[in-house]
């Protein structure tokens, strides 16, 4: 009778970079809370709206009548057409809807497509920090070399061309930018960004912009507008613009996004699409053409009331003891939490179980996040002000 056969260490089959890659630090207190009653989540960042009803309506006539087969890999040449249209309106920026547009499965497939479309092993991408956890894997799994920019609340969270340049190496490709920032809320001014331009054409650097939240800014900067960083001097021929439905439409389970770039570039982004999504969701594509034609009302009347709640989360949060920089743009705050003694991770522990507020460590969007949290606003006002109570009422035995 032969032996039986000896259990393979199916964890040796993984690749070493998915094995050092640790899962989301955002997902952890969720799966927590969820088995939590009476939890106010200040965690995800997720539109609390309904998607608009043009959309809504769009994507259901596209189901009842058939219309579910692939379309081009590239997209729908309408809403290819209506991007290129919003970019010129919004921003005076001109892109070809035939070979420098295309629609993906989310902002997130589109940050995967320009990393796997434009590294090769050993190349640096230089990544901002605090930023969203996805940039850092993305360049990971695609075989590049992460390098981690600090950023600080003393220049309102603003990554700087001195930031950027110590950081530097014959082997730097890539510049990834993230504004309106998550989790900071942090902005780009122009003048910034026009520094940081002067620093990417002296040094060669290709920069993926990712402007999910591009339209949800506030306050002064709302004033200023909105500064798209193709639009800056030097930077048009040389950026992968990243966008999306998700957040300024609250259209995220759509799963709808797109890239604006260079045909040459986008053109390589669009041969890893070929192969790895064939085309993104049709009936969703069906509902962004609609949300861009129908729905630009819906996004400002969620503006403001993400403005309100920022307004009262931030107010809130200083009152109790933990400076808050103000955010001007996305729907996250990050409150400095240091005045209590704990760590990002024991702060974002301790308010979940004595409290039940869900809250992120700051830890989970990079190094120099430790010492904050990131609370979302995107929840009702009168959940926000009720969890404001309860992190006072918390601050207020722990604050050393």
């Amino acid at each position: 009778m032969a032996a039986p056969a000896t259990a393979p260490n199916l964890d040796t089959y993984v690749s070493e970079r998915v094995r050092e890659t640790p899962p989301s630090g955002i997902r952890r207190f969720f799966d927590i809370a969820a088995t939590m009653d009476n939890v106010i989540s200040l965690g995800i960042g997720e539109p609390d709206f309904d998607s608009p009803d043009p959309a809504l309506e769009a994507g259901i006539d596209a189901l009842e009548n058939g219309r579910t087969s692939y379309t081009s890999n590239a997209g729908m040449e309408e809403l290819r057409e209506l991007i290129a249209e919003d970019y010129e309106e919004r921003h005076g920026l001109s892109y070809d809807p035939e070979g420098e547009i295309i629609a993906t499965v989310g902002c997130s497939e589109a940050m995967q497509l320009a990393m796997q479309a434009f590294l090769d092993p050993g190349d640096e991408v230089l990544v901002p920090e605090p930023c969203f956890v996805s940039y850092g894997p993305s360049a990971r799994f695609a075989g590049g070399e992460v390098v981690h920019v600090p950023t600080h609340v003393e220049n309102d969270f603003q990554v700087t061309a001195a930031d950027i340049e110590p950081h530097l190496t014959d082997r730097s490709k890539v510049l990834f930018l993230g504004y309106p920032n998550n989790p900071t809320g942090a902005v780009l001014r122009r003048d910034t960004l026009q520094e940081i331009a002067q620093l990417v054409v002296d040094n060669d650097l290709l920069v993926v912009s990712d402007e999910i939240y591009d339209q949800l800014i506030y306050g002064t900067a709302h004033d200023r507008g909105h500064v798209c960083v193709p639009t800056v001097d030097g930077l048009r021929e040389r950026t992968v613009l990243l966008g999306g439905f998700s957040k300024n439409y609250a259209m995220t389970g759509w799963r709808i996004g797109f890239a604006c770039a260079p045909e040459p570039l986008l053109q390589a982004m669009l041969k890893v699409h070929q192969y790895m999504i064939m085309s993104a969701p049709t009936m969703a594509q069906e509902g962004a053409i609609a949300a861009l034609r129908e729905a630009k009302g819906d996004v400002e009347q969620m503006r403001q009331s993400y403005d309100e709640r920022r307004r009262t989360i931030v107010s809130g949060l200083n009152d109790a003891g933990l400076p808050t920089f103000e955010p001007e743009g996305a729907f996250y705050c990050f409150p400095d939490v240091t005045s209590t003694g704990m760590t990002s991770e024991e702060f974002a522990q301790r308010l979940l179980e004595e409290e039940k507020v869900a809250c992120v460590p700051g830890t989970a969007f990079g190094p120099s996040g430790e010492g904050y949290v990131r609370c979302s606003y995107a929840t009702g006002l009168e959940d926000i002000k009720e969890a404001i109570t309860r992190i006072d009422q918390f601050v207020s035995r722990h604050q050393s």
